[in-house]
């Protein structure tokens, strides 16, 4: 079964999200021995799918290399000053292989895990790493082809890019690290050669056994398998006849017409990975515009066309980011969650951030810091989860509105302001996107069908209490007034009533 129209993602941290429940029951669990309560407050949260980040099996030697790097280290310390050598469990992202862990119980583990949650009408979302395996992964052994190979002299000759494989099965072989093209090589990783035909047909395969796993795959760092980004990376200039997504999403498709592919992406490229099969990908610059440009960039950002808009994965955090509190603040924090969850496309949210964690916790810890409940963020994201829950926001028409100021002159220019409507039911949604002054002006509702009352009631979805008429007449000539502070918000919920 599909998932409805603007879902609601929760990526969890597996490996901690676990080892927090097996300190607070006080006994051993795994994926299928978790308590029905625990799939119980998922399903109160009403998300549409779970992303277990971090499910595969952790190379070995990628755990060494976590244990040993300085500038991890240093990271590690930041996060949890008490850390130790054995909370340092590696990055999930040098997957050794693409099995459950027994950590989390194994196959059948996630198997009855995947079950329980689709009894709460729950999918499941995990892990895939088109561009790197680990540095220990068997294709190293019984597939090299499959990876970028290099000599013993490039090795020599570029020790931060080459490697000697590891394994004894595979000595005298040679391997290049991945690598996006801004950043130094992954030290605990061998990069995957996108134009291998035998490659391709791997990452097929591997695709098709996971989709007997679970609903869908989040893939990490999808643009850096694009042909043109690939060519440019590698210095690779003769071209495969097919891209590699339309080839590999394809071939999955054929066999599991419904799976869903996300695409994690960046430098503009998301139209360019949705025309290539993907359902979803990364709006990281809404996430961007949000965190440091003016309010006018991230109003013209939510003119796109609609069937673009739809396809977006909106968030204020996630495990690559920094936690929404530390980087947005609480009022700013609340207002950018509020607009990620009410605009088209899917919203994204991080375990932990009902709770108003702080710490950004690096993937290669097994443990976190205690961060006590923040009682009013946790108040906040109950009341917005119940709201987003609503059908108008996944069935509804969204409809973005203009702004006026009010005579004499106002600042509205930082107000943001749409609607969305399901049959008689309707929602004003009003954000000042400033960070720091104060708007006021009007809001232009140009909704023709609102004649059919003399007047209309606007409630306030998160202050009940708050509650006023507004003739019809004036609702369509004068507009609604709004005055907001810094980061401030309204969801008015509308509803016809005579005068």
């Amino acid at each position: 079964m599909p998932l409805r129209s603007n879902p609601l993602l929760y990526e969890i941290n597996t490996w901690v999200w676990l080892e927090d429940l097996r300190q607070r029951y006080n006994r051993p669990l795994t994926l299928a021995t978790l308590p029905e309560e625990v799939f119980d407050g998922l399903a109160a949260l009403h998300i549409d799918a779970v992303w277990l980040m971090g499910i595969w099996e952790r190379s070995p030697h990628g755990r060494q290399i976590a244990r040993h790097l300085n500038f991890l280290l240093e990271e590690y310390r930041r996060a949890l000053p008490s850390v130790t050598q054995a909370q340092i469990i590696g990055s999930p992202y040098a997957v050794y292989r693409y099995a459950a862990d027994a950590h989390y119980g194994g196959r059948d583990a996630l198997a009855v895990f995947r079950r329980k949650l689709a009894a709460r009408n729950i999918r499941l979302i995990l892990d895939f790493v088109p561009n790197h395996v680990a540095v220990d992964h068997h294709w190293t052994v019984d597939a090299p082809e499959v990876l970028i190979q290099a000599t013993a002299e490039q090795a020599a000759a570029q020790p931060d890019l080459y490697f000697a494989a590891p394994q004894p099965e595979a000595r005298g072989r040679y391997f290049a690290h991945g690598r996006d093209p801004y950043f130094p090589p992954w030290s605990d990783t061998a990069q995957v050669d996108a134009f291998s035909p035998r490659a391709r047909q791997a990452t097929l395969q591997t695709l098709c056994d996971i989709a007997e796993q679970c609903d869908g795959v989040r893939c990490d760092m999808a643009m850096l398998m694009v042909n043109r980004i690939f060519s440019s990376t590698w210095n690779r200039p003769e071209l495969p006849a097919q891209e590699f997504w339309i080839e590999v999403i394809g071939g999955v498709r054929a066999q599991y017409p419904e799976f869903l592919f996300m695409a994690e992406v960046y430098w503009d490229m998301e139209a360019e990975l949705l025309a290539q099969g993907f359902d979803y990908a990364y709006d990281k610059r809404l996430y961007d515009r949000l965190l440091h440009e003016a309010p006018s960039a991230v109003r013209d950002h939510l003119t796109a066309a609609l069937s673009y808009q739809r396809r977006m994965v909106r968030f204020t955090e996630n495990h690559d980011e920094a936690r929404t509190m530390a980087s947005f603040g609480r009022a700013r924090g609340q207002m950018a969650a509020l607009l990620c969850a009410t605009l088209p496309g899917m919203t994204l949210f991080y375990e932990g951030q009902f709770e108003g964690r702080r710490v950004k916790l690096p993937v290669q810890l097994g443990a976190r810091p205690h961060e006590p409940v923040e009682a009013e963020i946790s108040a906040f994201y109950r009341a917005l989860l119940a709201e987003v829950n609503a059908p108008l926001y996944h069935d509804g028409v969204f409809n973005l509105l203009g702004t006026l100021p009010l005579s004499g002159g106002s600042h509205n220019e930082p107000l943001l302001a749409y609607t969305w409507t399901l049959d008689a039911q309707r929602r004003l949604i009003i954000i000042n996107l400033s960070r720091d002054s104060a708007a006021q002006g009007r809001v232009m509702l140009g909704d023709a069908a609102l004649g059919s009352a003399s007047a209309w009631r606007f409630t306030d979805v998160f202050n009940t209490a708050e509650t006023f008429l507004v003739p019809t007449d004036s609702l369509l000539s004068g507009g609604v007034y709004a005055s907001l502070p810094p980061n401030g918000f309204k969801v008015y919920q509308l509803e016809a009533a005579d005068r």
